[in-house]
């Protein structure tokens, strides 16, 4: 059986500086994950720059059966892109761009971030629709389907993902499209990383010659929350939003009175002309007196804010639903109000526009019907206080709960597998067990929400 120090020592005579492990000066730094309270500590980690790398970790981790992570942005809830023990393929070295104007395409590779690949296409106009992170690795979000500030314009990512790189679980790096390992093609577009590595992604590209774009606060109450839903509801598909309803915080630009008051505090992102915005937005605005307005046209990168140093510790449940009215924005008032968070937040996205028009069955996102994201969020303070947050998320998640059971699999936290199948509904599921039977029988790629291969 290995020891972390034979797998330590085996992949140093492999990979030489590439492999931090264990001593190295680089090692606590390697191992950090975006989100807090995770502490792993990996056999060795590989920092990767290109496919061959992957391939030959792969094929390691494959052989030896070790665990093994996948590591691009390190944004996964679950803290599945870490190991305790096991190895890490570390992505973030893997930064190439190639741009295609004319064709509108570009290959990226995954070590990117979703904000420095819009950096990127900025420069030339052009844009693909991410999350609302900058930091969130471009593989991450991409896989699991990507819902962002241009999903109702464009819809999810993985509707402007042409074609992907993927090293597979035999070590293998093969390319999936429509036409090529088309099945493998269509499970990495919702499924996460249960299929292998994406190591390069082809994306359709969209122009975005105008945006309009920013954070507006106004004052929540049952009715502004359920009227905020019904204006986005509404609104022209170039407009997207994210109201995230909570107590306020101390900000800088909020008036003093306002600290802790219960706000909608929304990102608004319009993809179109200014003049159109400005009607876009005018619903809103007229909705109460807003506390604060910076939204206007500006550049889309804007949209990213930095992240460094930001290490949350959340409690949190992702959810659908069907409809929202004036008693679904009391229960959200009151559920905020009855806390004892630090800060809570419902945020609540509506959906539609160009992310409905896919077919349920074209993708493994398989929720394109669902009109209404919402996830609840406490942050906590420490491993006392984790389980009193996660029983006050899972009892708002009841108070909410309609018919729509379904789940968006880049939102789950570490959780029973019962809701990772709440992320595929129907035959998704059946026929995402299958192409993992034939790219992955062992499960190799198991530190992810997990789809374990057909028997």
């Amino acid at each position: 059986m290995l020891t972390r120090q034979s797998i330590a020592e085996a992949l140093k005579r492999e990979f030489g500086e590439k492999c931090i492990v264990p001593g190295d000066a680089a090692y606590d730094a390697a191992r950090i994950v975006f989100v807090g309270g995770v502490d792993k500590r990996p056999a060795a980690i590989v920092r990767a720059k290109n496919a061959a790398d992957v391939a030959a970790v792969v094929a390691f981790a494959a052989a030896r059966e070790v665990e093994l992570a996948v590591r691009g942005g390190g944004h996964s809830g679950a803290g599945h892109s870490t190991t305790d023990g096991g190895i890490v393929v570390d992505l973030r070295d893997m930064t190439a761009i190639e741009i295609d104007p004319a064709a509108g395409t570009a290959w990226a590779e995954t070590g990117l971030t979703a904000g420095a690949f819009t950096e990127a296409l900025t420069k030339h106009g052009l844009v693909v629709g991410f999350g609302d992170a900058g930091s969130v690795g471009i593989g991450g979000i991409t896989l699991g389907g990507g819902v962002g500030y241009l999903v109702r314009k464009y819809g999810l990512t993985v509707d402007s993902l042409l074609a992907a790189e993927i090293v597979t679980a035999d070590g293998q790096v093969v390319v999936a499209d429509e036409k090529s390992h088309a099945d493998l093609f269509w499970a990495i577009r919702g499924g996460g990383g249960n299929f292998g590595v994406a190591t390069r992604l082809k994306f359709r590209l969209h122009a975005l010659p105008e945006f309009t774009g920013g954070m507006l606060i106004l004052p929540a109450t049952a009715e502004t929350v359920a009227g905020f839903v019904a204006a986005a509801e509404a609104a022209p598909e170039g407009l997207s939003t994210i109201a995230n309803v909570m107590p306020a915080p101390p900000m800088p630009f909020l008036p003093p009175e306002a600290h802790g008051k219960m706000i909608v505090m929304a990102m608004m992102a319009f993809a179109g002309p200014d003049a159109d915005a400005e009607a876009a937005l005018r619903p809103f605005r007229a909705l109460a007196a807003p506390i604060a307005d910076m939204v206007k046209p500006s550049p889309y990168t804007g949209m990213f804010p930095p992240e460094e140093g930001y290490h949350p510790t959340v409690a949190i449940n992702t959810m659908y639903l069907s409809r929202f009215g004036v008693e679904d924005g009391k229960t959200v008032i009151d559920c905020l109000a009855n806390s004892t968070a630090p800060m809570r937040v419902a945020q609540i996205r509506v959906l539609g526009g160009a992310a409905a028009r896919v077919a349920d069955d074209a993708t493994a996102y398989a929720h394109r019907g669902s009109a209404i994201m919402v996830n609840l969020v406490a942050f906590y303070g420490g491993a006392v206080d984790r389980p009193v947050q996660e029983a006050w998320v899972a009892d708002f998640a009841a108070a909410l709960a309609q018919e729509d059971r379904g789940a968006y699999v880049n939102f789950l936290a570490d959780e029973p597998p019962e809701r990772v199948r709440a992320a595929y509904p129907g035959a998704t599921w059946d026929r995402l067990r299958q192409v993992k039977r034939r790219y992955d029988p062992a499960n190799l790629f198991r530190l992810n929400q997990n789809i374990p291969p057909a028997a």
